[in-house]
């Protein structure tokens, strides 16, 4: 007797989804099609398209759910604020932890196939980036105010300075 249970669509999405960042991580998105996909999930390639219609309804899901995973990784530096010993530093080593659970995800970043193609996909990451950054201004903006850091230091810049050096470490990471 068989006793396997089909998946729900939304299992089912999500299945395809974490198959994406697994093949990503492996092979680049340049090489993740929708065969591969299928192959990874265990179903056919209508299968995936009955999921979602376009290649590109995929690498927007994909794109949300690195958001999610990002935002989880950064809740409890977010919860915690101005009122942590060394917020600029959690916030740092949290992300590091999430570059380094979510190896895919420097791929997709520095993925000219995607970007080209995908207009939506490019602004979808340049507001992730925009928010950490946002996010960054005012931790460092609240270490001037505590005097931790030098008043001349401009928390906008520093944050960008961060970022870019996270950014390098992931892309050496890749490498």
């Amino acid at each position: 007797m068989n006793t396997r249970r089909r998946k729900s669509a939304e299992e089912r999405k999500a299945q395809i989804i974490e198959a994406a960042l697994e093949l990503t991580a492996r092979t680049g998105p340049g090489r993740v099609t929708t065969e591969a996909l299928a192959r990874e999930v265990g179903i056919t390639q209508p299968g995936i398209f009955r999921h979602f219609p376009k290649k590109g309804d995929i690498w927007e899901a994909v794109a949300q759910r690195i958001g999610e995973l990002l935002q989880e990784s950064q809740a409890p530096v977010q919860k915690t604020g101005r009122g942590a010993a060394d917020p600029l530093g959690a916030f740092v080593a949290a992300h590091l932890a999430f570059l380094q659970s979510t190896p895919a995800i420097p791929a997709i970043l520095f993925s000219r196939e995607l970007h080209g193609e995908n207009e939506h996909l490019r602004l979808f990451f340049a507001g992730l980036i925009k928010n950490g950054h946002g996010f960054l201004t005012r931790l460092i903006a609240a270490e001037v105010e505590a005097g931790r850091f030098d008043k001349s230091v401009v928390p906008s810049d520093a944050a960008w300075l961060v970022l870019a050096l996270v950014q390098g470490l992931a892309m050496r990471w890749s490498i």
